[in-house]
This record gives structure tokens, C-alpha cells and sequence, in this order.
């Protein structure tokens, strides 16, 4: 048994609602806090002096500094393991350049599909540990990394197996989603019809085969995948036993109406999202994440986080940290100026950050994924808009 404190604040964030507006108010904060943890489980989080009070036989793990202690975040949507870079895409971008042209300059998707099929899977394994390791040492104890830079059969399996390889070299929780949907690769005989097909009888049980993941991405998009494509693709990969999860919405409407259609667990992007689409979302149990990241790289307005939360959904937030739209990977900074944009309050960060962004995977952590930041107040976290970061961070009750 381990008893770890004293914090200033602890703010455990338990009792909040999944879904809808939060206050600061409804945050729980507890002063001058421990939390007693045993064979990785929190036991308790309470005043720290009345902790050791009543189990004095436990190893006291103290910190010497004022610290504000929150769980452990969940990054629900990434693309960390991927080869090269597509800094000469953000170089045409800034310079005015649209997507279209720089697709024709041979930059996009494809640029990262061909660095990545050349890639090892040793190369590709170390790229994803680096990423996932940074990530942790910002706080972020569990990482969602998704294929989708590879777009044959061997590819996409050895994207998935350094996933795998990934896992057992970080100490963060990485959760692999298959995102083979992500674009018809140009080199497939077939049209988007065809694709899909072929990802369902070739690529899926291939990776069901090897125990590789349990979730299925699609991108609905004009220039990925259609609605009326994408709806028996979503149901025939549930069919198989997949959680499904949809990048929707990011510049036209449609693919968020077809994931509360098809059960997913989340409805990423949401950018372009209509009234109806909210309303939708709202409604349902799809979680909405929106992905400030990919705003800021691609120079665009953010997902109507506001209107969400406010109409009753349950939002996250995540990186989108991928090489093309959203290199930057700082997910406490993109939600930092994110919450000023569009007027979130601190519970609300913190809670599409936490358990919301758990909701998103399917998970529930044991609450041992803890961060401790070097402040006195919780709202000094945001305050300095992500340049501030954790000083300790725990996985699994173990200092890391």
C-alpha cells in the first residue's frame, strides 16, 4: 500500500455528468490531498494527513513542492505511427496553396501512405514509442493510434503489428484502431465499392487472425469515402465484432449522421457539423470529439464545441496529431486555446480530456493514471494555455 502527497488540490473529477454543459462549480477539489493506491488501485483520494492517520503502515510516496494533482489524459485520436514528414504540404499550405494543389504536387495522404509503406516496422515501431513517450511525459497516459498509412494488406498489418510492438516499449496504454478507410489508395484496382469490400473479406479477418485491434475508422468524406458507401461498410464491419468509430464532418456535413446511424462510439472532426448534426449527436451515444489540432493546422474554424456540450452531447477532445493536418501533437495547448474560442470551462476541458475521452474508446480506467502539475490552483493549468506541464506523472500507480 502507497500512500502519494501532499497536494495542494486533487481534483478527482468523479461525479460529473458524461454528457452535457459543465461548471467549474461541479468540480470537486480537495485540499491539501493524497490518494492511498494499492496493487495499482486507488483506494481512496482524501486529505492527506487523515490518510496517513488512519493506515500508517503505508509507504508514503511525498511530495516536497506544491502540486495540483487530475487524472491522467486520454489522447482518443491519433495517427502517431506514420514515417517521414509533410512539412513541404504546411509550406505550400501557409502559402496559399488549397488541398487540391497540393494533392497534384504529390503532398497529401499519398505522400505519407508511400513514406510509411517504405518504412520498417522497426522504424515505424521506435516513431510510434517516441510519440507515445512524449505524449506521456505531457500527461497523456492513454493513446489512441490508428493504420491508415499503409492501404495494402501487408502494409496496414505491419502498421498494426508496430502498434502492438509500440505497446509493450511505452509505458502509456495504447489502443489501435484500423483506418485502412482511410483513402482509396491509388493503386488499387477497383472503385471505393470494391475497397471497402475488400477491407471486410481480405483485411479484417486478417487482422482479427492476429488478435491486432478491435476497432474500425472510416473517413466519410467528398474526397475519401461516401455516405451511401460508408453506411454497409460501418455494419458489415460490426457484423464482424468491430467498435466502430468515423472521422466525420470535417469539411462537409453527413458522416456524423451516419455514425449515430451505425452505433459508433464517436463521431470525430465535426468541423463542417449543422445544427441537425448536433441535435443528432446530441441525442445519441455516439461521443462528439473535436480535434483543434487539425484546426490550427489547416488554418480553419473550430468544431461547435459550445453548441455541442450546450445541446447535451458528450464531447472530447483529442490531437489529430498526425504528419499532415495536425503535426503539432500538443493536446493540452490545442485545448488550452480552444477553450478561449469557443468558451469551455475548465470542468469542460478537463472532462473531454478524461473520462469523456474514455467514453470515446469504450474504456474505464482505475483511476492510478495521475498527473501532478506545479501550481497552487487548478485554473493556472489552462491560464498558460498548455506551456505549462505536468511535473509527475503516474500510470498504473508507478511514478514514470
Amino acid at each position: 500500500m502507497k500512500l502519494i502527497g501532499p497536494f495542494i488540490q486533487a481534483l478527482p473529477l468523479t461525479g460529473l455528468p458524461l454528457k452535457g454543459a459543465l461548471q467549474d462549480e461541479m468540480l470537486e477539489v480537495i485540499p491539501e490531498a493524497g490518494v492511498l493506491i494499492e496493487e495499482g488501485k486507488m483506494l481512496a483520494c482524501g486529505n492527506f494527513n487523515d490518510l496517513r492517520k488512519q493506515h500508517p503502515m503505508a509507504d508514503v510516496e511525498y511530495m516536497d513542492e506544491p502540486l495540483v494533482l487530475l487524472p491522467g489524459f486520454t489522447d482518443c485520436h491519433t495517427h502517431i505511427c506514420f514515417a517521414g514528414t509533410r512539412s513541404r504540404d504546411y509550406a505550400m499550405r501557409i502559402a496559399g496553396k488549397s488541398y487540391l494543389d497540393i494533392a497534384r504536387a504529390g503532398g497529401g495522404i499519398w505522400d505519407s501512405v508511400t513514406k510509411t509503406r517504405e518504412a520498417l516496422i522497426t522504424e515505424l515501431t521506435e516513431n510510434t514509442v517516441a510519440r507515445a513517450d512524449r505524449h506521456l511525459k505531457d500527461g497523456i497516459t492513454t493513446i489512441e493510434v490508428k493504420s491508415g498509412y499503409g492501404l495494402t494488406l501487408e502494409s496496414e498489418l505491419t502498421m498494426l503489428r508496430a502498434i502492438r510492438q509500440a505497446d509493450l516499449y511505452t509505458k502509456a496504454s495504447l489502443v489501435p484502431t484500423c483506418l485502412a478507410a482511410h483513402i482509396r489508395p491509388r493503386d488499387f484496382d477497383g472503385d471505393e465499392k470494391a475497397y471497402l469490400q475488400w477491407i471486410l473479406n481480405e483485411l479484417l479477418p486478417a487482422i482479427q487472425e492476429e488478435h491486432l485491434c478491435e476497432r474500425v475508422d472510416i473517413f466519410i468524406e467528398e474526397t475519401a469515402f461516401s455516405v451511401a458507401a460508408s453506411r454497409p461498410f460501418l455494419k458489415a464491419a460490426a457484423a464482424k465484432g468491430f467498435r466502430i468509430t468515423v472521422h466525420a464532418d470535417q469539411f462537409s456535413s453527413g458522416g456524423s449522421g451516419v455514425a449515430v446511424e451505425a452505433g459508433a462510439l464517436s463521431a470525430d472532426h465535426l468541423e463542417a457539423s449543422k445544427e441537425e448534426d448536433i441535435r443528432r449527436l446530441a441525442a445519441s451515444d455516439t461521443v462528439a470529439v473535436v480535434l483543434p489540432g487539425a484546426s490550427l493546422g489547416l488554418g480553419m474554424h473550430y468544431a461547435p464545441a459550445r453548441k455541442l456540450l450546450d445541446a447535451g452531447a458528450c464531447m472530447a477532445i483529442a490531437s489529430d496529431w498526425n504528419p499532415g493536418s495536425a503535426p503539432m501533437g500538443d493536446l493540452l495547448m490545442q485545448a488550452a486555446v480552444m477553450s478561449a474560442a469557443e468558451k469551455l470551462s475548465t470542468a469542460e476541458v478537463f472532462a473531454g480530456l478524461t473520462f469523456r475521452a474514455d467514453k470515446a474508446l469504450g474504456i474505464t480506467r482505475g483511476g492510478t493514471d495521475l498527473q501532478a502539475y506545479p501550481c497552487r490552483d487548478y485554473r493556472d493549468i489552462l491560464y498558460y494555455q498548455g506551456r505549462m506541464k505536468p511535473s509527475f506523472v503516474w500510470k498504473d500507480g508507478e511514478l514514470v
